[in-house]
């Protein structure tokens, strides 16, 4: 089985100098870029790991687990890669360079912010706190430079 950086790291050059801008271009163009077969592929692979208690490995409070896959490197076209497994609210934070979440559905039929499984794009400046609702998701989600900002939106 490769390891979560071996799954993740091409899949983070692929989606280098993607344009942040639009949140809903950019997952209209990963979900071109990467057919149903791609995903599904990354899909099983993810879940492995995650089965296997290396991708989530840490326990942070109200049934949220979560873990870091990789810091912003070379390796990994200059992006942060963490993974959550979540159901319910998680910290509000900023997106400084956007964030791009690949998100599997664990339980039910969970909504990440609104939206299904599959590719979710923040753009640029975005501010939330990640809520999951109708069930429990595994997310991973990729932050150029590694950039965010924890806690209320900075006026």
């Amino acid at each position: 089985m490769q390891s979560s950086l071996e799954v993740l790291a091409p899949l983070a050059h692929r989606i280098e100098g993607l344009d942040l801008s639009d949140g809903t271009r950019a997952a209209e163009v990963l979900e071109r870029d990467f057919p149903a077969s791609m995903q599904t592929d990354l899909r099983a692979a993810l879940l492995a790991e995650h089965a296997a208690g290396t991708l989530t490995p840490r326990d942070g409070g109200a049934g949220i687990r979560f873990g870091r896959v990789a810091k912003a490197s070379p390796e990994t076209a200059n992006h942060s890669i963490d993974a959550v497994d979540i159901e319910g609210a998680g910290a509000e934070h900023t997106h400084p360079r956007g964030e791009i979440s690949f998100c599997i559905a664990l339980s039910g039929s969970p909504r990440f912010d609104g939206h299904p499984e599959g590719w979710v794009v923040l753009p640029i400046g975005s501010h939330h706190a990640p809520t999951v609702t109708g069930g429990r998701m595994l997310i991973v989600y990729f932050l150029p430079g590694g950039e965010v900002r924890w806690g209320p939106r900075a006026e």
